[in-house]
């Protein structure tokens, strides 16, 4: 994999249907993290708003995140409803000094989203300075399919946007654990903090790193504007 890599996950607030608002709160954690990736919250240019407004990446909106991207050699993984010929997708943006783009669809939908959102074609991979890093969102995150799947990408990091229940912990812990032993990777985990749609009055935040192991190597609480770090080697 060659050098290190520095990874953090944020959980800023968020405005619902707001991204201009949010794209600035997302530029301010990226500059306070001082790492090479990242990782924000599903739907977190928007909030988990179902209706909302897709981002498009070409968006001037995006402008204020791609210059912190810049100027800290950050790339962003930032969540956001995007529209595409083939339908509406629950998506990752990678957002770098170069602009922003989509690096991965959500595969397993829950809840209402099959409502308002297509699945997308499964698991992908980014390749970031040497290290692979596996995608997921939310609920892919307890697909045994998934996991598999992208363990077979042959990743060194699994990175993923979540929105759970304050009451969900557990869940998302286990998860955790299982991913990390199953790719054999670090895994970083962004969680929503703070109130958003669908009934997610309280959620879980919690965002966190995990070594190859299992075992928790960074955590945060539940409020928003938290971010976790660490350096992988």
């Amino acid at each position: 994999m060659g050098r290190s890599l520095t990874v953090a996950a944020a959980q800023p607030a968020c405005q619902a249907r707001d991204p201009a608002s949010n794209v600035a709160t997302h530029a301010a954690a990226v500059r306070a993290a001082r790492a090479r990736v990242v990782v924000f919250p599903e739907l977190s240019l928007t909030g988990y708003e179902l209706d909302a407004d897709a981002v498009d990446c070409d968006d001037p909106v995006l402008t204020p995140l791609v210059a912190a991207c810049g100027d800290a050699g950050t790339l962003a993984l930032a969540g956001a409803p995007v529209e595409e010929p083939e339908g509406r997708f629950i998506a990752v943006l990678a957002v770098d000094g170069a602009g922003a783009r989509v690096a991965y669809h959500k595969t397993w939908l829950g809840g209402r989203e099959p409502e308002h959102f297509v699945a997308g074609s499964g698991p992908a991979v980014l390749e970031i300075d040497g290290w692979r890093v596996g995608l997921g969102i939310c609920k892919d995150t307890g697909a045994a399919r998934h996991t598999a799947g992208t363990a077979a990408l042959d990743v060194d990091v699994y990175v993923a946007g979540l929105v759970h229940h304050a009451d969900e912990l557990p869940e998302q812990e286990a998860r955790a654990t299982v991913i990390a032993r199953a790719c054999d990777a670090f895994v970083v985990f962004a969680g929503f903090a703070g109130p958003t749609g669908e009934g997610f009055d309280r959620t879980a935040g919690a965002s966190a790193i995990w070594a190859p192991s299992g075992l928790s190597i960074s955590r945060a609480g539940p409020a928003p504007g938290a971010i976790v770090r660490a350096v992988l080697s």
